[in-house]
């Protein structure tokens, strides 16, 4: 089988993305402990107080999980204030699918759509 054949890793990957910010419902502080199947190498244990380990917790959950664990791990007022770091850290095809559902983590001025 060659490379053509194999599909993007970000095939679908807007099926990962809540529908509504208000769906998110994960902590905003304390130590937030992520599970094997998100974090199973490194870090598991995250300080959301610590901006730059709730950015690496939140890496983690967006690229990793799915729409259940962005629901149950991520907290809405973080996700949007951190979203211009985060957005950098993301390939276009992950952050775009995140933008188009949510408008609120839009850049200002940006337009949805494909890239």
């Amino acid at each position: 089988m060659g490379s053509e054949e194999l599909p993007s890793r970000w095939e679908g990957v807007e099926k990962r993305v809540p529908a509504r910010l208000e769906d998110l419902r994960g902590p905003s502080d304390g130590i937030l402990a992520l599970p094997l199947h998100l974090a199973w190498s490194g870090m598991t244990e995250f300080d959301l107080g610590d901006y730059r380990e709730r950015l690496m917790c939140y890496q983690i959950v967006l690229i990793n999980g799915q729409r259940q664990d962005a629901e149950r791990y991520l907290d809405p007022d973080h996700l949007v204030s951190g979203w211009p770091d985060l957005r950098r850290l993301f390939a276009v095809q992950l952050s775009r699918a995140w933008e188009d559902r949510l408008p609120e983590l839009r850049p200002a001025g940006a337009l949805s759509g494909p890239v």
